[in-house]
């Protein structure tokens, strides 16, 4: 089993930045891909990012591709997501995700076993 829980979300103006982190426990974080995605009110979760268990691969959304970097630190089992030139339409609860097999990418849901409780992103223009 492994637990996931993210911070760093908060309340920013249209083009700054945040940096959100998801801390793992539990079992081997360097043995799982992880991932980020979000979702917004009345919308369904959707994809933002992952990265394999070396952090050699990555995959972006079309949509953050160039202002989002997923990066990993095993030693401190902690994923983190940098998001630069943000949007209103980047704001939405983002989730952190883990698990599945770890040296291919994934961006559905149901291609990880387990979840943080979310994070709140707010972007005002």
């Amino acid at each position: 089993q492994v637990q996931l829980v993210e911070s760093g979300g908060g309340l920013v103006q249209a083009g700054g930045s945040l940096r959100l982190s998801c801390a793992a426990s539990g079992r081997t974080f360097d043995g799982y891909r992880m991932g980020w995605f979000r979702q917004a009110p009345g919308k369904e979760r959707e994809f933002v990012a992952a990265i394999i268990w070396d952090g050699v691969a990555t995959y972006y959304a079309d949509s953050v591709k160039g202002r989002f970097t997923i990066s990993r630190d095993n030693a401190k089992n902690t994923v983190y997501l940098q998001m630069n030139s943000l949007k209103p339409e980047d704001t939405a609860v983002y989730y952190c995700a883990g698990g599945g097999a770890p040296w291919v990418v994934a961006a559905t849901p149901g291609q990880y076993n387990y979840w943080g409780q979310g994070t709140q992103v707010t972007v005002s223009s």
